[in-house]
């Protein structure tokens, strides 16, 4: 069984050592999390949390609103958007369907707000595993975009 639990900064060991993992680099290459400083900010615009399985680490989840977020990463959007950024820490751990428990979980967090209308999501342009995954769930495919001169695909999963 999968739960989310919020990260902290005991979880920082954890989180760079998968972001040393080559599957991870390779969902998104020029993604640097600086974990050192963000595990320890808490705005009310973000969720950072580890998804276990059983009590273990298995991966992760952020969860954003996109109007409030203070880079505005996602550009000028409307309100009541959520964005998600999803991984799984360990190769022994892809392809067994946690992928889909841990987007399934994040998915109701964010629709248990009544004002959500849409979850947002921009996988790489040519990580079409990650496409597919997303289409599985519902996702639909919105527009390709350039987000810091990466090539990115947005889909959207409506209320």
């Amino acid at each position: 069984m999968i739960s989310l639990r919020p990260a902290s900064p005991k979880d920082l060991e954890l989180l760079q050592y998968w972001d040393t993992k080559q599957h991870v680099k390779d969902a998104d290459p020029d993604d640097d999390w600086d974990w050192e400083k963000e595990l320890n900010f808490d705005p009310s615009w973000r969720e950072q949390l580890i998804a276990e399985r059983n009590g273990e680490p298995i991966g992760c989840i952020v969860i954003i609103d996109p109007y409030e977020e203070e880079t505005q990463y996602w550009g000028k959007v409307p309100k009541n958007l959520r964005a998600l950024d999803i991984w799984i820490g360990e190769e022994a751990n892809l392809s067994k369907g946690y992928g889909t428990q841990m987007m399934n979980l994040a998915i109701e967090k964010c629709f248990a707000d009544p004002k959500v209308t849409k979850i947002i999501i921009d996988p790489l342009k040519t990580n079409t595993k990650a496409h597919r995954f997303y289409e599985r769930l519902g996702f639909t495919f919105v527009e390709e975009r350039i987000f810091n001169d990466v090539a990115c695909f947005v889909y959207q999963l409506k209320r």
